[in-house]
């Protein structure tokens, strides 16, 4: 059984990290993800709550700098588990098929290159971030597998990061993002992490004395799912409880407001290496 209590609008969520209930129930651990780096000081304060983060191998949708480089020495000594994240082309990009292998090549060496240069074992598990949502393009398909099958020759496991929420196609069809990719990715094992911040299932930006595990969000194998996203997306989660007044969901540690978090739940404290 998941367990709410819900927090004030405007000041902040305090989560228990995960533990087993009295009946040996297995629950989640919570972790954040962030585009840009907070700050060495502010990572210790959060490690306080939560147990595991994302970590830019690349720059993040639409930067050109990667504020995470070089921290994984900083973030491993505080205790933290890692989300490695690499960013993925954007889906009007990905035309022809012979340049999706060419690119999906490409951006797995970068990834794994960064992911050994930053001191990632062999057999972490690196995410790809798909932000479009709904049924992808063959053309797109074909990055992906060549992607995937890069990584895996690198000595990583293959993830995904992208959408859990139901697209409604019309004629009574609906597709999700993460039964596209599992369907026509086959036979390729695929860690995901999805994200569904409507709420339900979504408990929204409140605390969580006993963290649900990933396959609450909907997609029963997610390794992880980001139940909150920040800013709050009016489309899927403008009835959820919980956020600031200026839409944003912030820790109850962060009293001053000045770190704005996506907020995830994983069967795992470091999922990346799980």
């Amino acid at each position: 059984m998941l367990l709410l209590a819900v927090t004030s609008l405007g000041t902040g969520v305090a989560f228990s990290r995960g533990r087993g209930g009295q009946s040996g129930e297995a629950h989640g651990y919570v972790g954040i993800d962030r585009n840009d780096y907070p700050g060495d000081a502010a990572m210790a304060q959060l490690k306080k709550e939560f147990s595991f983060t994302s970590y830019w191998l690349t720059p993040s949708p639409f930067s050109k700098a990667n504020s995470w480089k070089g921290k994984r020495k900083v973030l491993a000594g505080q205790g933290w588990g890692f989300l490695l994240l690499a960013r993925g082309r954007a889906v009007y990009s990905v035309k022809t098929a012979a340049g999706a292998r060419t690119r999906g090549l490409a951006d797995a060496q970068e990834a794994a290159r960064v992911a050994k240069a930053e001191g990632f074992a062999s057999g972490a598990i690196l995410f790809l971030d798909v932000e479009e949502g709904g049924r992808l393009p063959a053309a797109y398909h074909a990055y992906l597998q060549a992607w995937m099958d890069e990584v895996t020759a690198q000595g990583y496991r293959p993830g995904v990061y992208c959408s859990g929420l139901a697209v409604d196609e019309g004629g009574g069809v609906s597709v999700l993002t993460a039964d596209d990719i599992r369907s026509n990715e086959a036979p390729r094992k695929i860690a995901f992490w999805v994200f569904n911040d409507a709420c339900p299932p979504s408990p929204g930006c409140i605390s969580l004395t006993l963290p649900p595990l990933p396959s609450a969000s909907g997609v029963k194998d997610a390794v992880v799912w980001q139940f909150v996203r920040s800013p709050r997306e009016k489309d899927s989660a403008g009835n959820c409880a919980g956020y600031a007044k200026d839409g944003q969901c912030y820790a109850g540690g962060d009293v001053a407001k000045k770190w704005n978090l996506d907020l995830n739940v994983a069967a795992s404290a470091n999922p990346s290496f799980d």
